[in-house]
Parts: C-alpha cells; sequence; structure tokens
C-alpha cells in the first residue's frame, strides 16, 4: 500500500464520514417557510454531523443578491424577518445554507421560493363572545403580522363565522364575507349554549388562516333582565325607607354626635368666676388720687406816670386795680 493510500484512509477513520475530499457534507431539508409574515429558513443536520458544526444562512429577492442572515449558529433554522426590516410584504424570497466545521465548509444548498403574501399561513384570529339576552356578541381581534399588518398587507381580507348549537357541529350554520370584525349573532335559542368558531379569508393567498379555536357562550332569557331590574329597585328602595326611619328614630341622638354640646368642667367655672386675688389688682383698687402741688403768683399793675402822647396808646392797656390768679403746678 503506498504512503498517499495511508495517509486517505487515516484521515477517514480519524475524521469520520463527515469529510469528503476535503468537504463536510450539505445541510439537508432546506426549505424556507413564513408564518404571519414572517421568513423563516429552516433545515436538518448534515449526515453524520459533529455537535460542533455550526450553520451560515442566507437569502435574496427576486431584485437583489444574497444578504447575510446569520453567520456561526448552532441551531437549525434562521428567521430573516427579525434581521433584517427591508423585508417587503409583496417580495419573492429565496433562501440557501451551509455547514462549517473549523476551517472547512460544505457547499451552499438552496431553498425553494417563496411569494410572502401569498405563501405565508395565516394564524388563527382571537375570539370572544358576549351574551346578551337571545343574541351573542362575537368580537374577532386580527393575528400579529412580523412584516405590515393583515389590513395593510391584504386590501380584502374577510371573516367566516360559524356557529353552532353545543354538540351539534354537524348543524352548523356559517356566516361569509363579514368584513366587521364585531358581529351579533341574533334569533338564537334561549338559555343554550352556541359554539363558535372563525377564519380569516383574502383574494391573494388562497390557503385562508388556521381556523381559531372554538369558544361557547350561553344565551340567557330576555324576560330574565325586567325582573333583576325589579329586585335591584325594591332593594334599594327598601334600603331608602330603612335609613329614613333610623333618623327619625334616633334624631336626637344623631344630632348629639354630630352635634356636641361643649361644657366646662366645674373647677373651670369656679376659677373663672372667683375674684381676682392678684397683688396688683388690689394695690390698684385701693390706691389715692395722687396729690396736686401748686404754688400762688400774684400779678400787679403797672402804675408809673405815662407821657401825653403816648397816653391815648396806653389807655387800653393800663391797670387800675391789683388782681390775684392762682396759676396751678402739677
Amino acid at each position: 500500500m503506498s504512503a498517499a493510500t495511508c495517509v486517505f484512509v487515516l484521515l477517514s477513520t480519524l475524521c469520520g464520514s463527515t469529510v469528503v475530499s476535503g468537504l463536510l457534507h450539505r445541510p439537508t431539508n432546506v426549505h424556507l417557510t413564513s408564518y404571519n409574515m414572517d421568513l423563516v429558513l429552516k433545515w436538518g443536520a448534515p449526515e453524520g454531523a459533529a455537535s460542533s458544526v455550526v450553520y451560515t444562512a442566507e437569502y435574496r429577492s427576486t431584485v437583489s443578491n444574497y444578504r447575510a442572515g446569520c453567520v456561526n449558529i448552532s441551531h437549525l433554522e434562521c428567521d430573516f424577518s427579525r434581521l433584517n426590516t427591508s423585508i417587503s410584504q409583496y417580495g419573492k424570497y429565496s433562501g440557501r445554507v451551509r455547514a462549517q466545521l473549523g476551517a472547512e465548509s460544505s457547499d451552499w444548498v438552496e431553498s425553494n421560493q417563496i411569494n410572502l403574501d401569498k405563501d405565508t399561513v395565516i394564524g388563527s384570529p382571537s375570539v370572544s363572545l358576549f351574551s346578551n339576552g337571545a343574541t351573542i356578541d362575537v368580537s374577532i381581534t386580527d393575528p400579529v403580522f412580523a412584516v405590515s399588518t393583515l389590513r395593510n398587507a391584504y386590501s380584502i381580507a374577510t371573516y367566516n363565522i360559524t356557529y353552532w348549537k353545543d354538540g351539534q357541529e354537524e348543524k352548523a350554520t356559517s356566516l361569509s364575507n363579514i368584513q366587521q370584525n364585531r358581529v351579533i349573532l341574533s334569533e338564537l335559542d334561549l338559555w343554550t349554549k352556541y359554539c363558535v368558531k372563525v377564519r380569516i379569508n383574502t383574494e391573494r393567498n388562497h390557503k385562508g388562516s388556521n381556523p381559531s379555536r372554538t369558544v361557547c357562550e350561553r344565551t340567557t332569557s330576555n324576560e330574565g333582565v325586567p325582573w333583576v331590574a325589579a329586585v335591584v329597585t325594591f332593594v334599594v328602595m327598601a334600603i331608602a325607607v330603612i335609613l329614613v326611619v333610623v333618623t327619625v328614630v334616633y334624631r336626637k341622638s344623631i344630632s348629639h354626635f354630630f352635634c356636641p354640646k361643649d361644657a366646662l368642667p366645674q373647677h373651670f367655672k369656679e376659677y373663672l368666676l372667683a375674684p381676682p386675688n392678684s397683688s396688683m389688682y388690689l394695690v390698684t383698687c385701693n390706691s389715692q388720687p395722687p396729690e396736686e402741688i401748686y404754688h400762688q403768683v400774684s400779678i400787679i399793675a403797672d402804675n408809673r406816670p405815662v407821657e401825653e402822647g403816648c397816653a391815648s396808646e396806653t389807655e387800653g392797656t393800663s391797670f387800675h386795680k391789683q388782681s390775684d390768679i392762682a396759676v396751678v403746678e402739677r
């Protein structure tokens, strides 16, 4: 056996079946999927792949080259819609993936091609029911899309509502092409349990949505509503009458409770009525008015002779008698 042959046999034994002519086996079952407008590439591990194998996935549209998606990942799928916001709700896409182990890589494996709006799987709508007498109010909520919304992606989206009496699904009634997300089911039997299921239909996506889960609700009686109102009215009136009677009977107690009469303690009254015994007060009451001090002052008239020229001028000012005037000084 030649040396080259021995080396080849030795490498084949050490590396196992994952190496063929220096290349890894390619990933298997590669396919591109879409659920509620996401874009996910899925694949299977290569035959006999080691646990340390990693993968790189890319995608492209019909008008662009391949773009990087997930690089050196260990799990077996890649969600392109979470990595890139340039994905269009009306785009046509394909993907590819390859395996890597150290410095070695497998060949690229191409996926199928899908139209996002036509091939996506539309999820189930959410349905809630509300009973009102002999009618049931059906409220529908659209599924959440990864790209855009149901109403933006599909200009015409309608609901197919199917309802039946519990246990009689084979006799179900269907309402088609309903565009409102709130519908009232009328003319139902009283005190009967009905079940409802809803699907979404669009023009471009002919597969339609997944059906919603089955939701059930029981109708009631229209005649029961006035009785309930009458009972409530009676209870309210009875409580009002009881309150009036209690107020009249115990009005004094209630009045004292809300408006109590304040009374001073007896020792407070005695203290306030007792005469004051303060020393300053007693001194003020017993003191006499202060004595007035004064001096007697005499005013004497001037009897000196007056010249003739001045006699007439001083005549009115001369004094002919002496007066005693007392001036009091305090």
